[in-house]
């Protein structure tokens, strides 16, 4: 006998199929999802016979639409325009390595504190770079690589500060394999940017900076020498900008998803134009390679910085000589602000712009010749981007009242002075202090506990729970204004803080000295 497949067909139930099998809803989305396989699907149901779902009119406006749509290309012709412009940086840095201190956990073969120990870290923990493998402690010359470009056809490159800070001796390998030695001409740790001068050569193909801004979504490529691999090309897109990483107060770096690894440092972010639109400059990543999160330094900052590279082999910027921070929602309610606005100004210093023009603590800047300050960032980057000298006009709530201040601009310090710390001395003969249960604040006047300096009052201990100690109040810091007014005990403080609830105030706002500096803490208020 022999074993044949069942014919289908001449089953009872397959002859006269008295109704479709599918309903039209569930062959309407089995039909789109297939469509997009490009298979001809005909349609049951309908009395003429089959139906063509691909001629249908919505079929055709769909198409249309798709079309429309700019349809992905390779970068092959940028790329090829572009990479001869994109050197690797290779520093030699002869200093002694600091013995090893026993820490096996520390894989870096640096120095702490060191330049390259810097270049390390920023780019990942895990494996040494390749060249950096086997180096002892403790002696012999530490090599590091980066990447750069080149602005002119003179031999002009950037890089990043953190890449040759230090360095005593830096080569280049350019897109043709050939190597030449380099100066550094200048560099500025608060941007990490560095330019250099690539000596014995004319005529370098060079990019140029863009002078648009990015747009998040935008296509990006980075090129560079990542692990020591010349001429590394990888792309991707800006995921955000303003990003604020911690790196100073003036970061303003552009996100991309390209991948960056350790080596990228100070290359080129291309955009689809050919332009550089930033600098690669750090990463996040727990494991030491690309997990998609990278930073570049915007175009705009490195034209303005490279320009006085260029021009004086340093940066100077405008200074105000203001200590500020942030207006958080809890300060712009004490001070009856609509919007979390500006920059509070914490403390100006002693025979600053600021100070001799009048501005005082507690003073929020919201506006630097007539353009609205966003932040306190904002305000250290408008201000740093302006020469010293130059005159400016800053809007000022003080006390409540809108003002205008003219003052000019002085320079910023190289290094900001120290401030004396008078005030952490022996606190041994503290008093115990007056409780403020509502606060979850102890507090005595300052005068009575030693070291406390002469005014304000002094916090002798902290509810563990309150809301004063989510906000960072420790044992030791001095309270100099409740609600913009002078505090010397605790009932001026008990007083203030009535006030600030009969005005219906939700939180009021603290001048707080904690070791050499000031700030302004909202507290909460507790109802009833």
């Amino acid at each position: 006998m022999t074993d044949r497949p069942t014919d289908l067909s001449s089953l009872p139930s397959y002859r006269t199929p008295r109704r479709s099998v599918l309903s039209a809803r569930r062959f309407a989305l089995m039909a789109s999802v297939v469509a997009g396989l490009g298979v001809a699907i005909y349609g049951f149901g309908s009395p003429s016979g089959p139906v063509d779902i691909f001629s249908t009119a919505a079929h055709a406006q769909v198409n249309n639409e798709v079309r429309k749509v700019a349809q992905p290309v390779g970068f092959a012709d940028i790329v090829e325009r572009v990479k001869p412009s994109v050197i690797s940086v290779k520093v030699n840095i002869n200093e002694k390595v600091a013995k090893n201190d026993g820490d096996n956990n520390d894989d870096s073969p640096f120095p702490p504190g060191s330049p390259m120990e810097r270049f390390f870290r920023r780019f990942g923990g895990g494996d040494l770079p390749p060249g950096l493998r086997g180096i002892p402690r403790g002696r012999g010359v530490v090599t590091g690589q980066g990447s750069g470009f080149f602005i002119s056809a003179d031999g002009f490159a950037v890089t990043n500060n953190h890449v040759v800070d230090g360095a005593d001796k830096v080569e280049v390998t350019t897109d043709d394999g050939k190597t030449y030695s380099a100066k550094v001409i200048g560099t500025d740790a608060r941007t990490d940017l560095a330019l250099i001068k690539v000596e014995g050569g004319s005529n370098f193909p060079f990019a140029k900076l863009s002078d648009g801004k990015p747009r998040i979504g935008d296509w990006v490529l980075a090129v560079g020498n990542p692990f020591g691999l010349g001429g590394t090309v990888t792309a991707g897109i800006v995921s955000a900008s303003g990003r604020d990483i911690g790196n100073g107060p003036y970061d303003d770096f552009i996100q991309i998803d390209a991948p960056v690894n350790k080596g990228n440092s100070g290359g080129p972010a291309f955009n689809t134009e050919g332009e550089v639109m930033g600098v690669n400059t750090a990463i996040y990543s727990p494991s030491g390679g690309s997990v998609g999160i990278a930073f570049s330094i915007p175009a705009s900052t490195v034209k303005s910085v490279v320009a006085q590279l260029k021009d004086k082999g340093s940066v100077s910027r405008g200074w105000i000589g203001v200590q500020i921070q942030p207006v958080t929602p809890d300060i712009a309610d004490s001070l009856g602000l609509k919007k979390a606005e500006g920059a509070l100004v914490a403390e100006p210093q002693a025979n600053g712009p600021a100070s001799k023009a009048g501005i005082e603590s507690g003073d929020v800047i919201t506006a630097v010749n007539g353009e609205t300050v966003k932040d306190a960032r904002e305000l250290a980057r408008t201000i740093g981007g302006l020469s010293p000298g130059t005159a400016v006009k800053l809007n000022v709530l003080h006390k409540g009242q809108d003002k205008t201040i003219s003052l000019n601009l002085g320079q910023l310090p190289n290094t900001l002075e120290a401030k004396a710390d008078t005030d952490n001395g022996d606190k041994g003969s503290t008093a115990r202090g007056t409780d403020v249960p509502k606060l979850g604040l102890t507090l005595a006047p300052a005068n009575s506990v030693a070291g406390a300096g002469k005014d304000g009052v002094v916090v002798t201990d902290v509810d563990p729970k309150s809301a004063a100690a989510e906000r960072g109040f420790k044992e030791g810091d001095v309270i100099l204004e409740v609600a913009g007014k002078s505090v010397a005990n605790v009932g001026d403080v008990r007083e203030a803080i009535t006030a600030a609830r009969n005005d219906n105030k939700n939180s009021v706002l603290m001048r707080v000295k904690s070791g050499g500096s000031s700030r302004f803490v909202a507290v909460p208020l507790a109802k009833g």
